[in-house]
């Protein structure tokens, strides 16, 4: 006799349950070789050091703002490594390589959750596909940089990002505190959607301090984490409620509240969501205004994030026509000629910068 969903006392609304692959297994199918673990554990030390100022340089995150075609995804790497390469006496660029997309209601969740677009939810597709692509890029050079959205899938993937980051809509979460108080990687923790600055501030000194969670190890196997804290947590500044914070007043405010909280003066700023008014062709206009400050001598901004494709602006997902290739499908992003030139501007800026001498004051 079959029971009546109804009167389940467990999985009333769970409608079927799928098996997952372990991390370890897809560490195995997918491993990162010696060459490649060096280059990530480089990488890490590169934005530590640039977070901490003893490289000048500026960290440049950049890339498409979630990743749904992998193949136009190394595309536009093969071309960013040309671009680092040029500019790696002054930026350090990490290639944005998001694979999960927060949603404010519904929508597309992202490669890993759905990597055919249809909906179908084929996460253990989506975990191999994001792994392979992540190394593809490291194999070019690139350091890689992603946010964690959900709990359980950095065991899959972290092992190969240099940069992370939690949202604005999870930068309250003490889960994902308490996730990135264990995470190898620096850090950034987003202002809230709403423009607080304060509960981004909070977060960095929660993931700063050891923490105790239950989560999986490598194996798959429910555990009890133990953490260290992460000291390579920052601040990103990424406007809200429709108003920027990347200007010259905004950034004082944030590094003052910062130094109250006797955290690191250092700053990234997002040159996309409100600080662009979530219209992709301001964010060169967002980073002539950092590139002014930085050429004026402020050493608080670390770094800038950049939403940049192939292709500019941005598609629906559409099962009758086929999409143009290289253009996103979730926020709109910047072409590739536009970025090239956004990173031109940025790197004058780090040599203004770094031949600054202030003014002296007066007696």
């Amino acid at each position: 006799m079959t029971t009546p969903e109804s009167d389940r006392v467990i999985d009333q609304r769970i409608q079927r349950v799928v098996p997952l692959t372990t991390p370890a297994l897809l560490h195995h199918e997918l491993p990162l070789d010696d060459a490649l673990t060096s280059a990530v554990i480089a990488g890490r030390r590169s934005v530590s050091r640039v977070l901490d100022r003893t490289d000048d340089r500026l960290l440049v995150v950049v890339g498409p703002c979630s990743v749904h075609d992998p193949a136009a995804a190394l595309d536009y790497a093969h071309r960013l490594r040309v671009a680092a390469e040029q500019h790696a006496d002054d930026l350090l660029v990490v290639m944005r390589v998001y694979f999960e997309k927060p949603r404010s209601t519904v929508g597309w969740k992202g490669l890993i959750n759905d990597p055919g677009l249809d909906g179908s939810g084929d996460v253990n597709t989506g975990l191999r596909t994001a792994r392979a692509l992540l190394l593809d890029v490291l194999r070019l050079g690139l350091p890689v940089g992603c946010e964690f959205l959900d709990p359980i899938t950095p065991q899959y993937i972290a092992d190969t990002v240099a940069w992370g980051a939690i949202g604005a809509r999870t930068v309250e979460s003490q889960v994902h505190r308490q996730l990135a108080s264990g995470l190898s990687m620096p850090i950034g923790m987003k202002n809230r959607p709403d423009g607080s600055i304060g509960t981004a501030v909070d977060a960095i000194r929660a993931a700063g301090v050891p923490h105790v969670f239950p989560g999986i190890d490598v194996s798959g196997t429910p555990a009890i984490l133990h953490t260290r804290g992460n000291a390579d947590g920052h601040l990103v500044l990424r406007g809200g409620r429709g108003l920027p914070n990347y200007d010259a007043d905004s950034v004082a405010g944030a590094l003052a509240q910062l130094r109250a909280a006797n955290l690191p003066e250092r700053v990234v700023i997002d040159a996309s969501h409100d600080n662009s008014g979530k219209d992709h062709r301001r964010q060169p206009v967002v980073a002539a205004d950092v590139a002014d400050q930085l050429a004026a001598g402020q050493r608080g901004i670390v770094g800038i994030m950049l939403e940049s494709f192939l292709e500019p602006g941005r598609q629906d997902l559409d099962p009758t026509r086929e999409l143009t290739y290289g253009q996103s499908v979730t926020d709109a992003c910047l072409g590739w000629s536009d970025t090239a030139q956004v990173l031109e501007t940025l790197a004058t800026a780090v040599r203004a910068r770094r031949a600054y001498t202030p003014h002296p004051t007066p007696a």
